[in-house]
Parts: structure tokens; sequence; C-alpha cells
């Protein structure tokens, strides 16, 4: 599935328990070899008892990630398509995410509060997170993980490669960070192009988006509701009291099985 062209990999392993590592998630991952995501989602049996599933996140080079938006609203598409249901409940590490099918039929996710402490982002030093010490006056920001935000003028003037690549992995960020660049376009419409910390430049980032929302309200360049311009696509956020929603399309695009010569080769001979 893909919302945006942020694209996914969904196993569901709520009654067969398949065998990952990180050599066989990369295999996966690859778009030559393999099957090609963003993001491998697993859906597993729910922790909690007004859950309707669990899901654990693993980017491109087989790292783990603690939340990502985009795909929790592709797992909450078919989820409410097999139950025939409006709204259900998902749960990650981060916590529950409450989930909305709208009348246009995108998907409504709550990513929760951000996180706007520095030890809770983290950062590696204490310091103001609307204003960090690094060039460029970027705003960090957790949804579950971490987001490093800059304002700029001309978002076409960047290089987001070698940019994502520089402060993804900056000192600053003992965990990493995604990085996003971001061009306001007029009140409440933003351009955003994406740097995931484990993946690359990716199309689209649900966590990416509510991040740079909720940077720009801080800021003082938005209200709560906001329109995020992506490669891949629009997404809509709200940062209400109950918690940031974004709301966008989602795209199932193919079911298939995994053929044994492929796990032989990727070192898997089980499941």
């Amino acid at each position: 599935m893909h919302g945006l062209g942020n694209d996914f990999m969904i196993i569901d392993a709520r009654e067969i328990k398949p065998k990952l590592d990180q050599t066989i998630i990369r295999g996966l991952s690859n778009r030559n070899i393999g099957v090609g995501f963003d993001q491998l989602v697993i859906i597993d049996k729910p922790i909690s008892s007004i859950a309707d599933c669990f899901l654990k996140f693993w980017n491109y080079d087989g790292s783990i990630s603690s939340t990502c938006g985009n795909a929790s609203r592709c797992v909450a598409s078919l989820i409410m398509n097999q139950k025939n249901m409006s709204s259900i409940i998902l749960e990650t590490e981060f916590g529950l995410l409450p989930c909305e099918k709208n009348k246009n039929d995108t998907i409504s996710v709550n990513m929760g509060e951000p996180k706007l402490e520095w030890n809770d982002i983290p950062l590696a030093i204490e310091c103001d997170t609307l204003h960090l010490p690094l060039e460029g006056d970027p705003v960090a920001t957790s949804m579950g993980n971490p987001h490093c935000t800059f304002f700029v003028d001309d978002i076409d003037s960047i290089d987001l490669s070698n940019f994502g690549k520089i402060f993804e992995t900056h000192q600053l960020f003992p965990n990493r960070t995604n990085v996003q660049i971001a061009q306001i376009l007029q009140n409440n419409v933003i351009r955003v192009k994406v740097w995931e910390r484990g993946v690359g430049k990716t199309l689209a980032s649900g966590s990416s988006s509510c991040a740079v929302a909720v940077a720009a309200f801080r800021r003082g360049l938005t209200t709560e509701k906001t329109k995020i311009i992506l490669d891949g696509g629009e997404l809509l956020i709200h940062w209400s009291d109950q918690g940031v929603w974004m709301s966008g399309e989602t795209k199932k695009v193919f079911e298939g099985t995994l053929s044994d010569d492929f796990l032989v080769q990727t070192g898997e001979s089980g499941t």
C-alpha cells in the first residue's frame, strides 16, 4: 500500500509470526531484487483491550521505527475494510492512535500530542527546540520519532540529498533524525520535501508533515489547520486539543506471497 507515494509492505502477523531480521528486511526493501518499500509494517494482535491491532515498523535499512503516520493510515484503511467499520484504534509503541474514514474515503489518524522538550525528542544537549543551535535555525519536534524542520525561502534551491545526509546523523540527534525543508506558500499552505532517517528521500511522510505543521504553528507562521503539499500529494494537518490529526488518501497496490527461493537467498528458511 502507499500513502501519497510513501510506500509500505504490510504483513499480517496476527495468526502466523514471520521470522524477520535486518538482512531479510533489507532484501525485501530492495526495489531491484525484493519487493521495495520505504517501511515494513507488521500487524499483530493488540495489547490494549480497546485497540483493534498492534503495529510494528521497520525502515528501508532494517532499523526499527517507533511510528509511521502514512503507514498507520494505510493499515487503518485495510482493517476498516476488513471489519466494515468507519473508525478503529491502532496501537503502537508510541501509544493508541484513533483512526477514522471520512466521507470522501480519505483516512484520518490522530498521531497524539507532539513532544517539544529537548530530552523527549531526544537531543544530545539541552537547548531551545524552537530555535536549534544549527545553521538554518531549524525546529525540533517528536511525533514518536525525531524531526528537524528547516523553513526556507526557496525549497527548490536546496539539494535535499546532501542536506538530509548531513543533518540526519548530526551529533545533536543521538537517535538520528528525520529532516524536512519547508516553504510557506500562503496562509496555512506549506510545501515540504522530506528526508527520512533510515530511508532517504521520500515522496511523502505523515509524521514529518505533522512535525512541520506543529513547527510552523509554534513559529507563528500558520494556524492550527495546515495543508502540507508533498512531492506525492497533499495531507491536511489539524493540531487540536485532542492531538495532531492527519488526513489523506491511501491506496492498496497488490497482495502477494514471498517465494521459498527468495526467503532462502535472504537467509530465511522457515516461515
